[in-house]
């Protein structure tokens, strides 16, 4: 990680900063900025301290700088001295609750801001009715000494996008406030929208270094597909385009002794079922009758390594780091239930770390495997999708032939696994992380805007 700097306020009216003389390097700076505000001050090399940035409290209110003791980065170009960076993370769902800012998702986001201070970065929690365009403030959100708390501070450097679902996401008045931010203000704004399932699989299919790794997959156009694939496969899986959770998965199994066709998948009541057919048109009309089938996908069946006849899926979280290189942050493997189309824990699904299922020398092979096909899948969709990405989770198979294969990508990774006791530490670093990257991409924005707004 990169050095950063203690900013300390001292009770006067001087519009002097005095800085290490690391930071300063005979450079001439003439401003200090913190997020989108900035002004001229004289800086002067500290005379025995070289872990901070000493401002007084007329600068600490000219650049609405909270009244936090936190280390932070320095960043220097166009001589002036960025302090930050101020990373606002963008959601929706607030309360009046001062407790429990942002409902049941308060957890989370304290948890996501109490990285702070190991990573050298100024983030909180805001949604669009906290912005002040006239004043270029925002009204934002702080976990500051295991408290909740409300700040005005300018724009941030940088945005992470944490909207909770496809409604939000899609809600034109929060389009407008993310297009007007990264148009007119050019601030980078990253991991935008929600993953389609099947426009994910396009992508990647165009990727030729990723397409060994990819199971035919189909968007629901007739029965004909289907029985080609249950000739072909055995089963297959019929997925909503944008589902999550595991809500809406359906497994085909097809008999080819006795022409049987079975459906298994956990009906509204989230019992699990399976269900004998003697055809696919009956197992349509009665499983399928109040659903829409354009909206589904088909996707081919794989038969999965498994843990005491339960088959194994694994989680894998990717990160960029602070110097934008994608990094495996966690990996777990999740074992289905009973009778379970899918591995979620409200099917009865079980966490475990991969150490705990398998012997030694399979563990580190699995492991290895796992990394590899993470880190080519994540630089691969880095170059196919709009946007800046900061993270991604993949749920990957292994078959019984040891083949990797990807199953699905999300943006917003959910966290169940971290229930888990031994992954708490890779909990802690899919957070760090995931503020990290903000460093990296201010000093772009700063460095190198074109790449950024190509």
């Amino acid at each position: 990680m990169r050095k950063h700097y203690l900013i300390e306020v001292t009770q006067n009216d001087q519009m002097v900063v005095f800085c290490p003389q690391a930071v300063l390097r005979d450079k001439q700076i003439k401003k200090i900025a913190f997020g989108s505000k900035s002004i001229a001050v004289d800086f002067f090399p500290h005379p025995d301290k070289n872990d901070r940035i000493v401002i007084s409290k007329k600068i600490q209110e000219a650049i609405q700088f909270p009244h936090f003791t936190i280390p932070l980065h320095a960043f220097i170009e166009n001589q002036i001295l960025y302090i930050g960076p101020l990373v606002g993370i963008f959601t929706a769902g607030f309360t009046s609750i001062p407790q429990q800012p942002v409902g049941e998702r308060t957890l989370f986001f304290s948890k996501l801001l109490s990285v702070n201070k190991p990573v050298g970065a100024l983030a909180f929690v805001f949604g669009e009715q906290h912005i002040d365009w006239e004043q270029g403030t925002i009204e934002g959100y702080f976990f500051h000494n295991q408290a909740w708390t409300t700040v005005e501070v300018p724009f941030p450097n940088v945005i992470y996008d944490r909207l909770p679902n496809r409604k939000s996401e899609n809600n034109p008045k929060l389009i407008k406030v993310r297009e007007r931010l990264q148009k007119e203000y050019l601030i980078p704004w990253y991991n935008p929208g929600f993953f389609n399932k099947l426009d994910i699989y396009e992508r990647l299919q165009k990727d030729p270094s990723v397409t060994t790794y990819l199971p035919e997959t189909h968007p629901f156009t007739s029965f004909s597909i289907m029985e080609t694939m249950l000739s072909k496969y055995g089963h297959i899986f019929i997925k909503p385009k944008n589902g999550s959770l595991g809500l809406g998965v359906h497994q085909v199994i097809f008999d080819k002794q006795t022409g049987d066709y079975y459906c298994r998948y956990q009906d509204d009541g989230y019992i699990n079922r399976l269900r004998k057919f003697v055809s696919l048109e009956r197992l349509f009309h009665s499983v399928f009758a109040h659903q829409s089938l354009e909206k589904m996908l088909v996707q081919q069946g794989i038969s999965l390594l498994r843990n005491e006849k339960r088959s194994i899926d694994f989680r894998v979280h990717t990160n960029k780091d602070d110097y934008g290189k994608w990094q495996v942050s966690a990996i777990a493997a999740k074992i289905a239930g009973h009778g379970s189309v899918t591995t979620h824990a409200r099917s009865g699904g079980d966490i475990k770390t991969i150490a705990e299922i398998f012997p030694k020398e399979e563990c580190d092979l699995y492991t290895e495997k796992l990394i590899s096909t993470a880190l080519l899948l994540s630089k691969s969709l880095d170059r196919n999708i709009e946007g800046i990405i900061g993270e991604i989770g993949f749920d990957l198979g292994i078959d019984r032939n040891g083949n990797v294969w990807i199953f699905e990508a999300n943006s917003k990774p959910g966290r169940s696994i971290f229930s888990h006791p031994e992954l708490k530490e890779v909990d802690f670093l899919t957070r760090k992380l995931s503020i990290a990257f903000a460093i990296f991409l201010t000093e772009q924005a700063l460095l190198h805007p074109e790449e950024l707004f190509k």
